[in-house]
């Protein structure tokens, strides 16, 4: 059936776009918006997803204070919804817009029983850049298909919670997006039940998978990897951007070795050092210091709460509720994937950034020797 999206020029099939090519009810497409005051003081993390195959969308906001309380608001509606405009996407009280193709975009809250609102627009600095596709198979099916890209730039606007309105200083927080599209295997989406009396999936004994995303005055490194419980290779992708302003293309990155230490009763990075090897022959040592953390679990990312991102909750649903994150009892369970906000130091430069960590299982390299 036809949906505003068909009026559109960027048909790539010969169907209509209420749908996508296939069934896989793992099928995702998500936009997420992540920054925090450099201080470490303020964290927030905000997006929203589309399940085609699940007729799901469902959005969510969560703002994180001092390290030690995070306020999460968490959306779900139906993605056949009707939608008054071709840049705008909304659940409930909640908006993502573009209002620049791959430039800017904005995410709006608006105030409800929750008390959390917000008013996000993002503007890139850094060029958008692609991921490295990630395609793989497991017992003959497609295991993860997706796409993603990255921006990082500055945002205007602000947040309140319970009242206390919080500006954003351009000068003084960091910001980046993301935009990804497939099948997803593991936190958000991949990790949905499929159903009853299935094989259960293989389980390594370790992986190791990280990002770093760290941002200087004059260049922005990203880079990410997946690793066996050995520290072999099997995903990896990497490269250094430089400002839009300067036209400049980007320098590949062909290899990163990390040292890094590790929080005691979680498994999460508590410091280290990355090693950038260009592809101009060049090697870059990255020192990395995490300021603070926000959990991606509990805004969906996993199931928390009787709720997880792609679940069917109707087409209206919405809740809100506060987290003590100093209590290992609450984020023990969605601590699967974690996100460091970093400053970091790479010779005389200095900046800051995030590091996306997902770590199980074995690695003796780090002491670990099993789950």
């Amino acid at each position: 059936m036809l949906v505003p999206d068909d009026e559109m020029l960027c048909h790539q099939l010969a169907t209509t776009f209420d749908h996508v090519s296939q069934s896989d009810l793992r099928w995702t497409e998500r936009v997420v918006m992540y920054g925090f005051d450099t201080s470490g003081e303020v964290s927030v993390m905000t997006g929203l997803a589309r399940y085609p195959n699940r007729n799901v969308m469902d959005a969510y906001a969560m703002v994180t204070i001092g390290g030690k309380q995070a306020r999460v608001v968490r959306l779900s509606t139906e993605y056949g919804a009707a939608r008054a405009s071709l840049d705008s996407w909304s659940v409930g009280p909640y908006t993502y817009a573009v209002t620049d193709p791959l430039h800017s975009t904005r995410a709006t809250l608006d105030a409800d029983e929750h008390g959390l609102s917000l008013h996000l627009d993002f503007h890139g600095t850094f060029p958008a850049y692609e991921q490295t596709p990630a395609f793989h198979r497991s017992r003959g099916r497609v295991r993860e298909d997706a796409r993603r890209y990255y921006q990082n730039g500055i945002v205007t606007g602000w947040i309140e919670l319970d009242g206390r309105r919080i500006d954003i200083d351009p000068e003084q927080w960091w910001f980046g997006r993301d935009h990804s599209w497939g099948v997803r295997h593991g936190p958000g989406g991949g990790s949905l039940n499929e159903g009853t009396d299935l094989q259960p999936t293989e389980v390594s004994d370790g992986v190791l998978y990280y990002m770093g995303i760290f941002q200087f005055d004059d260049q922005l490194v990203h880079f990410a990897q997946r690793e066996t419980s050995t520290g072999q290779r099997w995903q990896f992708e990497g490269e250094v951007l430089y400002p839009l302003s300067t036209g400049r293309a980007a320098t590949p990155i062909i290899d990163v070795e990390h040292e890094l230490s590790f929080e005691r009763d979680l498994r999460v990075a508590s410091g280290g050092t990355f090693t950038v090897h260009l592809a101009d022959r060049t090697t870059a040592s990255i020192e990395v210091e995490p300021l603070c953390r926000f959990w991606p679990g509990l805004a969906g990312y996993n199931e928390y709460r009787g709720y997880a991102s792609g679940m069917w909750r109707g087409p209206s649903f919405s809740d809100g509720f506060t987290v003590d994150t100093t209590d290992l009892d609450q984020i023990r369970p969605i601590s699967l994937l974690s996100e460091s906000l970093c400053a970091v130091r790479m010779g005389d430069r200095v900046g800051h950034g995030l590091l996306e960590m997902v770590f199980m299982g074995s690695y003796p390299r780090y002491g670990y020797t099993g789950w």
